[in-house]
């Protein structure tokens, strides 16, 4: 399927509206999007009691029962708080995938998606498609770099990401913390945030420092181990670590199995 989805979605001569009720509708379970603006909904319920719904919402007929909703969530939730019973909609046939990759694409063109919701989204679509951080950022019109900071905010534990997705910790900050190497070092710089009301400069100074600590503790690492590193990450778009120097282990992070066959391509490695 062509990542234009403009056309699949846009409404046709020969297409019939129908109203279908509120009850018979479910959203569209590979719906991203997990945070709806509570006042822009009430406003556009508002906007509903007094003109109605302009714009018919897109559904396809469910396999189980009622309708899923393809395009239109917004709609269909601030008319159930307009107290509506019934939603103009136009009933369309889609396949999963291409119901997936609507849903995920729509949501990326709007400018409210939260961080974790974009790095979520990014993240199925390289999963179902099978595309690699370069392949998608081709389509998207992104660059590698942009998508590889984005899935990297999935590697933080749970609770820094739900803190992230409420705006208790910024992206920045977010950014920042994943370049400690545990999860108890970045919850426990992350306690700190909040108590010392740390802006990112003086977070990145301090994890700065913290590293620093931490590498003449464990014995320094050299010059060219740091360049290899740093070679290594924009060569995979991952985060790579070499521990040891004169002997040890080198660290390749991958999210998907996708990520792991495109570092296999890139190494020249081939599972039959």
């Amino acid at each position: 399927m062509d990542m234009n989805m403009n056309d699949m979605i846009r409404p046709h001569e020969d297409d019939r509206v129908e109203e279908i009720a509120l009850h018979l509708l479910r959203p569209n379970p590979y719906q991203p999007r997990t945070v709806f603006d509570e006042d822009a909904l009430n406003e556009l319920a508002d906007s509903i009691k007094q003109a109605g719904v302009f714009q018919p919402i897109i559904v396809r007929k469910s396999q189980i029962k009622g309708y899923e909703i393809i395009v239109g969530e917004r709609r269909f939730r601030a008319s159930k708080l307009a107290g509506k019973k019934t939603i103009p909609a136009i009933v369309k046939k889609f396949t999963d995938e291409e119901m997936m990759q609507i849903a995920v694409l729509e949501n990326l063109q709007r400018e409210d998606l939260t961080p974790l919701e974009e790095a979520k989204s990014y993240h199925v679509l390289m999963e179902r498609l099978h595309l690699t951080q370069q392949e998608l950022a081709d389509k998207l019109g992104k660059s590698r770099s942009y998508i590889a900071n984005y899935l990297r905010l999935l590697q933080l534990p749970q609770v820094l990401q739900d803190a992230v997705n409420d705006e208790i910790l910024s992206v920045g900050h977010a950014r920042t913390l994943l370049a400690l190497e545990t999860s108890e070092e970045q919850l426990m710089m992350a306690k700190k945030i909040q108590e010392e009301q740390l802006s990112v400069r003086e977070l990145e100074t301090l994890v700065g420092k913290q590293k620093t600590s931490k590498k003449i503790k464990n014995k320094k690492k050299s010059l060219l181990y740091q360049e290899i590193e740093r070679q290594l990450q924009d060569k995979f778009g991952t985060m790579v670590t070499v521990k040891g120097e004169e002997k040890g282990n080198l660290q390749i992070q991958f999210l998907s199995k996708d990520d792991l066959m495109h570092i296999l391509d890139i190494l020249d490695v081939h599972i039959d």
